[in-house]
């Protein structure tokens, strides 16, 4: 079995449901390290190594963590890339090594739900209905940055419980006053709203 083939039988039988709860938003999560424990086992089953890379990029005169998840069988990888960036304003308590910290989790996350298509069913008997999705052949994966962001942008919407067309774009409104993200800052901006609590 080469990789690409090892990435798909990951894909159809990887489960992390969202079983971490925030009190304060009233929704449930899951973060990198619930994702990390339940690759471990398919990584060792296939021979497989999965190593992250961050490094900052500037992004509209903001400073984005870009994490690459990259997914080898030691001859041939595959690479996913997502980004994130810090509040606006930053959560009390936080020194800045903390928030840069939380910043390439959260990046660290998005990168590897991409590549293993982790998608966002709170229940993980629904997983069984799970759609295979063809992927690259084994080679470096580019994402557009701004359909990353706006990707990112959805799964934030909706664990904050706002599933709708028509509810997203409220929000969106209240954040940007507009309804429609168009870069990968507006996007952030709307995430790092919705994390803070102030919408």
């Amino acid at each position: 079995m080469n990789l690409h083939d090892k990435l798909i039988d990951i894909q159809q039988k990887l489960k992390v449901p969202k079983d971490i709860s925030n009190d304060f938003g009233g929704f449930k999560y899951r973060n990198i390290e619930e994702i990390e424990t339940k690759l471990k086992p398919f990584l060792s089953e296939h021979k497989l190594s999965l190593r992250f890379s961050d490094r900052p990029i500037e992004v509209g005169g903001r400073v984005y963590i870009e994490a690459t998840a990259i997914l080898s069988d030691g001859t041939d990888t595959i690479e996913n890339t997502a980004v994130a960036r810090e509040a606006t304003a930053p959560k009390a308590k936080m020194d800045d090594a903390q928030l840069t910290g939380s910043c390439s989790s959260y990046a660290r996350k998005y990168a590897a739900g991409g590549m293993f298509l982790i998608d966002d069913t709170k229940d993980a008997d629904s997983y069984s209905h799970q759609t295979i999705v063809s992927v690259p052949t084994v080679s470096k994966t580019l994402i557009n940055p701004v359909s990353e962001a706006k990707l990112q942008l959805k799964d934030a919407l909706e664990e904050a419980g706002h599933r709708t067309d028509v509810q997203m774009k409220v929000v969106i409104d209240k954040v940007l006053g507009k309804s429609s993200v168009d870069t990968v800052a507006e996007a952030y901006e709307v995430i790092e709203a919705i994390k803070d609590g102030i919408i």
